[in-house]
């Protein structure tokens, strides 16, 4: 008996195939957003394992989600590059953030992805015309920042070059927005475009509060979570900024902006934890300590509380997908 994603997949009739370049934690769930929105999509991968558990791992998180199995199976493994984009009309690419290795891959996507394909690298912090320089086909390269886990947060950074085509950040937009997913403009293609030059932006001043004995890590967050932090989901901060007043924001601006961290590297305190070895939850100690099993309670939290929140899980209503 076919499950709703397949009748939906079908409803849908013939749609776009999808490449992605990586099985790994963004490439599967990128994988999947497409899948549930009825595409067919072929990932690459150079390690058998992760093309061995791709459909299974998949199909976990749909058992999390609540919707009936189905949609990993538009999603079909490759080891072979050419094999995997030919005839694709959209090329993600979901490859480890190093420049040489993205590099490479989109050399190799420009020989061999259909010349009318869009190719675009999930990249979080590397401007995109980097990436893209020296390649004579570069006005069909533009970025795509996804967040994690792809098919929970809604938001994908679209970013283009100064030589990527208006009509190719056009077509992904209705590409993303069709498989359910927020997609935005970024006028500029600056490092960490938008989402993270404001998350880091935050996280340099948490860590220069700790770093300076204003407070612990414990207190920093816990200020983040139980005040301004509960307003983000629907209020923005420019928002935020309007509500209270541009003159109020420029009074507060005129005391505290002089004191906040203004340092142009990494903090001597965040260098310091890396060099001790305190890196974090898969060590058990960062800026904070974490006893076993905590990690993965905090893992389970932040995935609960981003599926309830979720309305459209990959171009699909999740109480659509689900019996009754």
């Amino acid at each position: 008996m076919p499950t709703a994603a397949t009748r939906r997949g079908d409803e849908l009739g013939t749609r776009e195939t999808i490449a992605i370049v990586g099985a790994g934690l963004m490439g599967h769930g990128i994988a999947q957003v497409f899948a549930l929105a009825g595409h067919p999509v072929r990932v690459y991968d150079a390690q058998a394992q992760a093309l061995a558990t791709l459909r299974a791992r998949i199909r976990a998180n749909l058992d999390q989600l609540g919707i009936p199995a189905g949609a990993e199976e538009r999603v079909t493994g490759h080891a072979d590059l050419g094999e995997a984009v030919a005839g694709a009309s959209c090329v993600f690419e979901a490859a480890p953030e190093k420049l040489e290795l993205k590099r490479q891959i989109f050399a190799e996507l420009v020989r061999l992805a259909d010349p009318a394909a869009l190719l675009a690298s999930n990249t979080s912090v590397i401007p995109i015309g980097e990436i893209a320089a020296g390649l004579d086909t570069a006005g069909r390269i533009l970025g795509t920042h996804w967040w994690n886990p792809p098919f929970l947060v809604p938001l994908v950074e679209v970013v283009g070059t100064d030589r990527t085509q208006h009509a190719v950040i056009e077509r992904m937009i209705a590409l993303l927005a069709g498989a359910g997913k927020a997609p935005v403009h970024v006028r500029r293609d600056v490092p960490g475009f938008v989402g993270n030059r404001l998350q880091h932006a935050l996280w340099r001043e948490a860590i220069a509060i700790v770093a300076e004995g204003i407070a612990d890590a414990e207190t920093v967050d816990t200020v983040v979570k139980q005040s301004f932090g509960r307003r983000l989901a629907v209020l923005g901060p420019l928002e935020n900024a309007d509500l209270v007043g541009t003159d109020l924001t420029l009074d507060i601006h005129n005391v505290v902006l002089r004191h906040l961290d203004r340092s142009p590297e990494p903090s001597p305190y965040l260098a310091g934890l890396v060099a001790e070895g305190r890196l974090g939850m898969k060590s058990g100690e960062g800026f904070r300590t974490w006893a076993p099993g905590e990690p993965e309670a905090v893992r389970a939290r932040v995935f609960e509380h981003l599926k309830k929140s979720a309305s459209n899980l990959g171009g699909s209503n999740a109480q659509a997908d689900t019996p009754g």
